[in-house]
């Protein structure tokens, strides 16, 4: 009985866990890499597609997804285990992920047959996706199953997403049984459309994410001391319209088609019935996979969403529809936003601005002063939406250079993800022991960290493991567990320390202020300074960069 981690493993993206237990292999999620991630551990599976026997997932995001077509193609024959919504939003999500697939390999094939290169193959066809429907078998919350002699499982609502579950597995072999618990992505609270998580009390062993282990949301009180609802979340985002439109600008929202383009469209739909704006709100929902999923949202409800929505559902109110809403799936059609001389919202995937139609709309508003771009979810490291998010100056997009000269703002209180507190409320609901708790989903510098926090907040042996280390469950001393770090010794900080001793050796004044910079980084030890002096020097390096370039330009 053991456990092997293959993805989100001291990164974000790409889900991917095997668990063997009584002859049987179970795989919890097959996700797809992004960004800086792909680069860790591959995009092909590290395991042998035809040797697995069942995949339980969590939910439908394609970092905990996007290779089930990979796993088809390579000769799984298993069982797929999701909820009905989860099932429902793959069957448009994966065919979506591979026709992505398709056409970056005709695009690179094009450019190796000039070249005289050799031709490449999609990671996988439309018609793999396809064949994976035909895998999944449905389970609804709190239904316990036993799916094989000594293996059953449970779902819970993780309230991360439409259909997004926590997985409790039982493994026995022989008189042994281990209980694991997985987290999938733990949700926020009071999250528009959905419930919020279900708390567990018992397991032997947790897996659970760490994506905000090192910072907590904004309070979710306002300055009375009240709680921040959908209305005072609108609101907020009202006033960034607001005062866009006034400077005659669009506002641009990179936004992950299924789940978070829901959850705005359900604030927009209060801005606009509530008239929050003092003028006509125009809201292009500019991507065809959201359109769809709009659609999936707009649908069968029940079992899923939230006290408050099915109040609107049964009062006949749609909570994600409304006047003014534009869905565009024609591409001249999303070619035409870029040439409106009215100011407009226009809602575009992909979240991490990697792919897809809203790198165009950023290509065309990022360098006008009056507009703005609004993040609402989380950047993994290496994407173009984290370079912007972190203050980038400029950034290159289809080869051009563009200057980011637009407000850049994040609405608040959005993220799908539980932060520091919620991760620590969630797990500190569980009684007896827990012989450990694995973190993933946290960059290298935040899942061991965070599991090193488990261990002294709440006295939880945990460890963050790597790409491929695999622990028998039945002997639980031999795991190892979390060293103590503080925010100071984390990768990035030290390397920082390393850039500024190096820069401060040069002008005098410009050394002082470095050297003030290095001294902070080396004794700062509070957490919430260490995380904003990190974040601030993220975006000195970014105006580092740009002055270098001046001088050397000068030089010249």
């Amino acid at each position: 009985m053991d456990i092997q981690f293959y993805g989100a493993n001291r990164y974000v993206t790409g889900s991917c866990t095997l668990v063997t237990g009584n002859g049987k292999k179970i795989l919890i999620d097959c996700g797809l890499p992004q960004g800086n991630d792909a680069k860790i551990g591959g995009l092909q599976l590290p395991f042998n597609a035809k040797d697995i026997d069942y995949l339980l997932l969590t939910h439908a995001h394609i970092d905990h997804s996007g290779r089930i077509p990979l796993l088809i193609k390579d000769g799984f024959r298993g069982t797929i285990y999701a909820t009905e919504a989860t099932k429902e939003l793959c069957s448009i999500m994966l065919a979506d992920s591979a026709h992505i697939q398709e056409s970056e390999a005709q695009w690179q094939n094009r450019k190796a047959k000039r070249s005289g290169q050799a031709l490449v193959e999609p990671l996988y066809t439309v018609n793999d996706a396809y064949k994976s429907l035909s895998r999944f078998e449905t389970i609804e919350y709190e239904e316990k199953r036993t799916i094989d002699e000594g293996i059953t499982i449970r779902y819970q609502d993780a309230g991360h997403l439409l259909g997004s579950a926590l997985i409790e597995l039982w493994l026995t072999e022989g008189a042994e049984t281990r209980k694991l618990v997985f987290t999938g992505d733990l949700g926020n609270l009071d999250q528009p459309l959905i419930k919020d998580p279900v708390y567990i009390t018992e397991a032997d062993f947790v897996v659970m994410e760490s994506t905000y282990g090192n910072r907590n949301h904004a309070p979710m009180i306002d300055k009375d001391g009240n709680t921040i609802t959908s209305l005072y979340r609108a609101r907020e985002l009202a006033a960034i319209i607001q005062r866009t439109f006034d400077r005659g600008g669009n506002v641009i929202i990179p936004a992950f088609s299924v789940g978070r383009t829901q959850e705005l469209l359900y604030l927009l739909r209060i801005i606009i019935e509530e008239g929050l704006c003092s003028e006509t709100v125009p809201v292009f929902v500019d991507s065809p996979l959201s359109v769809k999923a709009t659609k999936v949202f707009a649908g069968n409800l029940y079992g899923y969403m939230d006290e408050e929505t099915m109040a609107l559902v049964n009062a006949g109110i749609n909570p994600i529809l409304f006047e003014g809403l534009t869905p565009v799936v024609d591409v001249n059609d999303s070619i035409a936003l870029n040439h409106r001389k009215e100011s407009c919202v226009i809602i575009s995937s992909s979240g991490m601005c990697e792919a897809g139609r809203i790198k165009h709309h950023l290509k065309h508003n990022l360098w006008r002063r009056e507009c703005t771009v609004i993040f609402s979810g989380y950047q993994a490291s290496g994407t173009l939406g984290r370079s912007i998010y972190d203050g980038a100056r400029h950034v290159t997009i289809f080869g051009d250079q563009i200057d980011i000269r637009c407000e850049i703002t994040e609405l608040h209180g959005t993220s799908g993800h539980a932060d520091q507190q919620g991760l620590i409320r969630w797990l500190s609901r569980f009684e007896g022991e827990i012989q450990r708790v694995f973190v993933v989903h946290g960059d290298e510098e935040i899942a061991p960290w965070f599991a090193s926090y488990v261990q002294r907040k709440l006295d939880r042996d945990a460890y963050a493991p790597r790409f491929g280390e695999r622990f028998d469950l039945l002997d639980a001393e031999s795991i190892p567990k979390a060293e103590p770090i503080t925010l100071t010794e984390l990768p990035y900080m030290k390397d920082l320390a390393s850039a500024l001793e190096a820069l401060s050796k040069g002008e005098s004044a410009f050394g002082k202020v470095l050297a003030r910079i290095k001294q902070a980084a080396e004794h700062t030890s509070d957490e919430k300074r260490s995380v904003r002096l990190a974040n601030a020097t993220r975006r000195l390096a970014s105006d580092l960069e740009d002055l270098a370039k001046k001088w050397n330009s000068d030089a010249s």
